[in-house]
């Protein structure tokens, strides 16, 4: 058995999250007219509000991490996309950004300083935590969308059977679309 591997785990949680935002996609394409706007229960107003903002945030996190400065022009528009064709394109963009830092990850570039610019400021974090807190934003608002599916004619989707060995079985759809092969995943 080989040695823990940080780089492995990052790896693992950008593939996870691209898979997971996939999966949720495709469930909201069956969504009846009206119910990706209409008004729910949750911390943002709709599942249209919810996926725009974990784009937006996404926008902002994965710039700062390639060492751009984008900073808050990511959310100029609070909702820059209405609808979801439009939505997913651009999230399967920067998913696919978030995966390839995270393959290119190296015991350095974890621990190097990243520059969040915050208009007035720059807030400076590593690397590791910058991306511990985007994936744990992610499967936050991801949560509230799948809890915002169950009011809507839509069944929310299993969105945990994605890492391990023995959910190859369920994800053979969201490996399909993102043209992957599970010896990706298994690296």
């Amino acid at each position: 058995m080989s040695a823990f591997d940080p780089m492995r785990v990052f790896r693992k949680l950008a593939y996870n999250n691209a898979l997971a935002n996939t999966r949720l996609q495709r469930a909201c394409v069956a969504l009846q007219p009206g119910e990706f706007e209409a008004r729910r229960v949750s911390f943002f107003p709709s599942i249209k509000s919810t996926l725009n903002h974990i784009l937006t945030v996404d926008w902002f996190y994965v710039d700062a991490l390639e060492g751009g400065t984008l900073g808050l022009k990511a959310f100029d528009i609070d909702e820059p996309f209405d609808t979801l064709d439009a939505l997913s394109m651009e999230q399967s963009k920067v998913d696919r950004r978030l995966v390839i830092l995270c393959q290119d990850l190296n015991p350095e570039a974890l621990v190097r300083v990243i520059d969040l610019h915050r208009g007035n400021r720059i807030q400076r974090e590593r690397a590791e935590d910058v991306l511990s807190h985007l994936f744990q934003h992610q499967t936050h608002h991801r949560g509230q969308v799948h809890a915002m599916l169950s009011g809507s004619s839509v069944a929310p989707p299993q969105l945990d059977e994605f890492i391990v060995a023995d959910d190859a079985r369920f994800r053979g759809e969201e490996l399909a679309a993102l043209s992957w092969d599970e010896t990706m995943l298994m690296r």
